[in-house]
């Protein structure tokens, strides 16, 4: 066991665990934040997409003594009242189904914009690619990723 010190949400958490516990789980299990999902647990599927320092990361594989002293952001920290622009594209352009993928893809595409504002069809393909739906939503996805560009 070791004790880290993380910057979850813009917050700083103590956590005493074992340094190869992966990330989704001290999420999960130790700070209380469900949001990121558990989905395949082999960084397949994109369930599990969190922010590190900016950048999309599968946190199911990512062991906790990685992420020390980086900045975390989960589902739960993209806005405090569920009203990010792809939030509320999610909604308008009925993009929820299942629940499985929501998470890691709105994740995805969160880091998309923050570098591309304006992206086009080939750049939200590359960003959103390994981020599985098993509903196939992925026309509907792509359509609320460029709606909410516009915000």
């Amino acid at each position: 066991m070791a004790i880290f010190k993380l910057h979850v949400n813009g917050k700083e958490k103590e956590i005493d665990v074992d340094p190869r516990t992966p990330v989704l789980w001290v999420l999960r299990e130790h700070l209380d934040l469900p949001g990121t999902k558990y989905g395949c647990g082999v960084a397949s599927c994109g369930a599990c997409t969190i922010h590190i320092d900016g950048v999309a990361v599968r946190s199911c594989q990512l062991p906790v003594a990685g992420v020390a002293n980086k900045k975390i952001t989960t589902i739960e920290g993209l806005s405090e009242k569920g009203d990010h622009p792809l939030q509320k594209a999610w909604l308008e352009h009925d993009v929820p189904q299942c629940g499985y993928c929501q998470t890691g893809q709105i994740m995805s595409a969160a880091a998309l914009l923050k570098t591309k504002p304006n992206p086009t069809d080939e750049e939200i393909d590359a960003a959103m690619n390994g981020n599985i739906c098993r509903c196939g939503t992925y026309i509907r996805i792509k359509a609320a990723i460029k709606s909410a560009a516009k915000y």
